[in-house]
Formats: C-alpha cells, structure tokens, sequence
C-alpha cells in the first residue's frame, strides 16, 4: 500500500471510530447517544449510563429500528476482542444509518470510570491509572 492509500484508509478508519474518551464528552453534551449492541444477559450485567439497548441479534431479525434523530451514534460491544459493534454497525450502515464505533467498548468505558448502570443502579467505577491520562476522573455535566 503507498503512503496516499494508507492515509486515506487511516482518515477513514479515524472518521468510523471513536474513543471512549471523545465518546463520553459527546454524551455529556447530549450531542451523542451509544447503543449497547451485546447480548440481553451482559446488557443486564451492566451498561453505559443512558445507552439504548439494541443487540445484533435482534438487528439481524430486520425490525424496524426506533432510533434518536439529530444525534450522532456510536455503537460498543463488550472491548477490544468483540467484533459485535463492528457487525451492528455494518448492519446499521446497510439500513443507511450514520454510526461510528466506540473503540475499546464497555470494557474500557469503565476501566475510564465513566458512570455504568447495574442490579444497583447508577455507580461510577474507579479509574484504571492504566488507561485514563490524569487522575482528572470521569467527563461531568457541569
């Protein structure tokens, strides 16, 4: 691949996804809403804050989607290693639906100690000094 193929596939993949970090900002603004795109057992284990529901299985059922207008989206699975938010996305993009990806997932939008939502309601999870850039702590609505 030549340097001018490579910066094109590299400004497309940067236009596709987005951290957990810029994510989070973009929710706190109300500008972006995230779809938890795992299956109902880990969306009942907890999940982002305010995220809609919408598993790849049901997508792959073809019914009629109830989405947010006037939003951007970004689809998450469960990290690094889950491939669903990328398989709901394309499924998203093919019913002509803009979505980005939320690299990194649940996984590390906890490991960032942003707020989740569990059995015990809305919690934040202590920040992993591995993967936040200060001890800042998590995005707040000011």
């Amino acid at each position: 691949m030549n340097p001018e193929e490579l910066a094109m596939v590299l400004a497309a993949k940067l236009a596709y996804e987005i951290d957990v970090t810029a994510a989070a900002a973009l929710v706190v603004s109300e500008e972006m809403v995230l779809i938890d795109t795992r299956r109902e057992a880990s969306w009942g284990h907890g999940h982002i804050a305010g995220a809609i529901h919408l598993p790849v299985e049901k997508l792959l059922c073809g019914e009629d989607l109830e989405l947010p207008e006037g939003k951007r989206l970004a689809v998450y699975g469960w990290g690094p290693g889950c491939n669903g938010a990328t398989q709901a996305a394309l499924i998203l993009a093919q019913r002509g639906v803009a979505v980005q990806e939320m690299i990194g997932g649940f996984e590390y939008w906890c490991r960032n100690g942003y707020p989740v939502v569990d059995a015990r309601g809305e919690w934040t999870p202590p920040a992993d000094p591995q993967v936040t850039a200060s001890n800042a702590g998590p995005v707040r609505a000011q």
